[in-house]
């Protein structure tokens, strides 16, 4: 790891133009660990950085530090050719949408990545699928590279560790937790930072709480499933976190399923699990991520998918 990242630190010396992305649809960690490595970027080494997205980037992301910085790929120039493009918590190559022709054009490519990812973008991958969240390995290149981390950059990287790990709850191992500790005693005000992310509009929170509230249940009961269809979708904030986070306190509950109807014959899958790996049926569904915490796109309708994820889990 220690020489990726000096690798990684030679390549950004030598550049004059960067730019970061993540994955579409920008989840905390996606999207604060994009800005917390350009902020540090340009005030460490002077270079241009233009951050990038496509998607949605959820309402209780708005107030974050540096939420201006970053710009939806349609308002970017990408036709020109960056001499550093770097690809942040993406997971797999289809997950970069409209923002893979800053990633063509570009001179060298770096991926930062804490999923499993078989099928890289990167010449250089500094990947860490035991890293709890991707902003771990930003702040593993700050400390590495002693680079001087800002009262925003440290709000960042507590912000998207934070999100990630829902609280600590997914940590995996004590690396985030330690970061966090690190990051508290530098002035990270933990309290003020949840309290900043609790702006969503009033819509999305009666959608999540109904969403809850008529979930199905079946195998016993260890397996829910909530659905939100097409009409409501434009209200849910991000992937849903809050759904999946109500149906996972519920006891005897051990996977939960929340299947969104984004277009017709188009459904965003999320899977939780409590205890156990889940994420190859999220790869038997065409997508991926992490042991407990998984998802995936379908073309298909929403029956279909429906019966095809009930079908999966009578096998787990």
């Amino acid at each position: 790891m220690e020489q990726k990242i000096e690798q990684f630190l030679d390549i950004i010396r030598n550049a004059k133009s960067v730019v970061l992305m993540g994955h579409k649809n920008p989840d905390g960690d996606s999207m604060c660990s994009v800005l917390a490595l350009g902020h540090l970027l340009e005030k460490n080494f002077g270079v241009q950085v233009l951050c990038i997205y496509d998607g949605n980037i959820p309402d209780n992301l708005d107030a974050v530090p540096l939420r201006s910085r970053i710009k939806y790929f349609e308002r970017a120039d990408l036709t020109q050719c960056f001499d550093v493009a770097i690809v942040m918590d993406y997971g797999n190559p289809v997950h970069i949408g409209g923002c893979r022709p800053a990633v063509d054009n570009a001179k060298v490519v770096v991926e930062i990545d804490h999923h499993r990812n078989d099928n890289t973008v990167g010449e250089l991958c500094i990947n860490d699928d035991m890293a709890a969240a991707t902003a771990v390995i930003v702040y593993q290149i700050a400390r590495y590279g002693k680079l001087d981390i800002d009262s925003v950059s440290a709000d960042l990287l507590a912000l998207a560790i934070l999100t990630d790990t829902g609280n600590f709850k997914f940590a995996r191992n004590g690396d985030s937790l330690r970061i966090m500790a690190d990051l508290v005693d530098s002035g990270v005000n933990i309290r003020n930072l949840i309290e900043l992310m609790n702006n969503k509009p009033r819509k999305t929170v009666q959608l999540e709480a109904r969403t809850a509230a008529n979930a199905e249940f079946f195998y016993h009961s260890r397996l829910a499933l909530a659905t939100v269809c097409k009409k409501d979708y434009k209200y849910l904030d991000g992937r849903g976190e809050m759904v999946l986070s109500l149906l996972g306190q519920i006891q005897g509950v051990e996977y939960i399923v929340l299947l969104k109807e984004q277009k017709p014959e188009q459904i965003g899958i999320s899977i939780r699990s409590r205890k156990n790996p889940i994420d190859q049926i999220a790869i038997e569904l065409g997508g991926g991520g992490h042991e407990r915490a998984a998802g995936a796109i379908v073309r298909d309708s929403l029956e279909n998918v429906r019966k095809r994820v009930l079908e999966l889990f009578k096998e787990v």
